[in-house]
C-alpha cells in the first residue's frame, strides 16, 4: 500500500514540475513579446494560460484522489494539502503572465504621444528573478529543500526593489514629459504583474516549509 502511495506522490511531483515548466515558458514568452512588442508572440503566451489551467485541474484531481483513497495523516497529509495550495498560486502566476501579454497587445495598438522609449532593462531583470523564484519554489517542494524555499522568500525583496526602481524611472519619465504619462502608467501595471508573480512564488515557498515543518510562515 505504501509503495503505491509513494508512486502516486512521485506522479504528483512530476505533474507539479510540468506545471512549473509551463509557467516558466509563459513568463519568458510574455517578457520577450513585451520587449519586442511582438503581438503574435503575446497571443501565443496567452494560450499557455489554458494549458496551465488544465494542469491545475489534473493536479487537483490527483490530490483529491490521494486524500480519499489513501486517507493520509501527519506529514503525508501536509504534503498533499500544501500541493493543493501551491497550484492555486501557480495558476495565478499563469494568469499574470497572460495579463502581461494582454497589456503588450494593448500597448502595441495604442498611439502613444511620447518621446524616448522606456528602458525595459529592469522589467527584464524582474522577469528573470521571478522565473527563478517560481522554478526554485517548485524544486524546493519536490526536493523537500528548506534552504531553497527560504532563498525564494528572501528573493522577493530583490523583486520588490526592482519594482520600486522601475516605478521611480517611470515617475522621472513623466516629469520629463507629461505626454509619457499614458505609456508609463501601462508599463507600471506590467511591472506590478511581475511583482505579484514574485509574491505568489513566495506563497509557494511558504507552503513548502509548511509541508516539511507543519508551520506556515507569514
Amino acid at each position: 500500500m505504501r509503495n503505491r502511495f509513494d508512486r502516486q506522490l512521485q506522479v504528483l511531483n512530476d505533474e507539479l514540475i510540468e506545471m512549473g515548466s509551463l509557467i516558466e515558458q509563459a513568463i519568458e514568452m510574455a517578457c520577450s513579446a513585451l520587449v519586442r512588442q511582438d503581438v503574435e508572440k503575446a497571443q501565443k503566451a496567452i494560450s499557455f494560460d489554458e494549458e496551465i489551467d488544465h494542469q491545475e485541474r489534473d493536479i487537483e484531481s490527483l490530490c483529491m484522489k490521494l486524500l480519499l483513497q489513501q486517507q493520509p495523516v501527519a506529514k503525508d497529509l501536509r504534503l498533499i494539502s500544501a500541493a493543493l495550495k501551491m497550484i492555486t498560486d501557480m495558476e495565478r502566476i499563469g494568469d499574470h503572465a497572460s495579463d502581461i501579454s494582454e497589456m503588450t497587445i494593448l500597448m502595441a495598438d495604442a498611439a502613444y504621444e511620447t518621446g524616448d522609449p522606456i528602458n525595459l532593462d529592469l522589467i527584464k531583470e524582474m522577469a528573470k528573478e521571478t522565473t527563478d523564484m517560481v522554478i526554485k519554489s517548485v524544486d524546493a517542494f519536490v526536493q523537500k529543500d528548506m534552504d531553497m524555499a527560504h532563498w525564494v522568500i528572501k528573493e522577493d525583496d530583490v523583486v520588490d526593489d526592482l519594482f520600486n526602481q522601475f516605478k521611480q524611472q517611470l515617475i522621472k519619465k513623466i516629469n520629463e514629459n507629461v505626454k509619457n504619462g499614458e505609456q508609463a502608467t501601462d508599463m507600471l501595471m506590467v511591472a506590478k504583474y511581475f511583482e505579484r508573480i514574485g509574491d505568489h512564488a513566495t506563497n509557494i515557498a511558504e507552503w513548502v516549509i509548511y509541508s516539511i515543518t507543519g508551520q506556515h510562515e507569514n
